[in-house]
């Protein structure tokens, strides 16, 4: 019987990529909060997980038998985020403290995916050895 990967670990696979590329664009906004003009972005997660469950199975066409099957789950979808905080007159929308608690929400939540994956895989090679340790 073959494992389903897709279904032993859900969407958390997905969820670590969108949570990668989110601290990504949140580290650019962090690092471009005093450039002028500068405008904040985020990741929308929920858009960005249907996106990548709807891609999910979607597979490059091989034209040689030999090749590598290769599955692309690049989160593309990058968001202007609307400012909490009026214009300080530069024209740049970070506020450095709300980038700093996503940052810290964004943290939280890959590791709790992270955690997910780490006791699933766990689960499945006792499965696998055979093994109740």
């Amino acid at each position: 019987m073959a494992i389903s990967f897709e279904k032993a670990f859900g969407m958390h696979p997905h969820a670590l990529l969108i949570r990668e590329k989110r601290s990504e664009v949140l580290a650019e906004n962090i690092a471009n909060a005093d450039t002028p003009g500068y405008k904040a972005k985020d990741v929308d997660f929920q858009q960005a997980l249907q996106l990548a469950k709807s891609r999910q199975g979607q597979n490059a066409s091989r034209t040689h038998e030999q090749h590598f099957h290769i599955a692309s789950t690049m989160v593309k979808d990058t968001l202007f985020r609307h400012p909490d905080q009026p214009d300080t007159g530069d024209g740049n929308s970070v506020d450095i403290h709300r980038e700093r608690n996503a940052v810290m929400q964004n943290n939280l939540e890959y590791q709790a995916s992270l955690t997910f994956l780490n006791s699933r895989i766990s689960g499945l090679k006792k499965a696998l050895t055979g093994t109740g340790q």
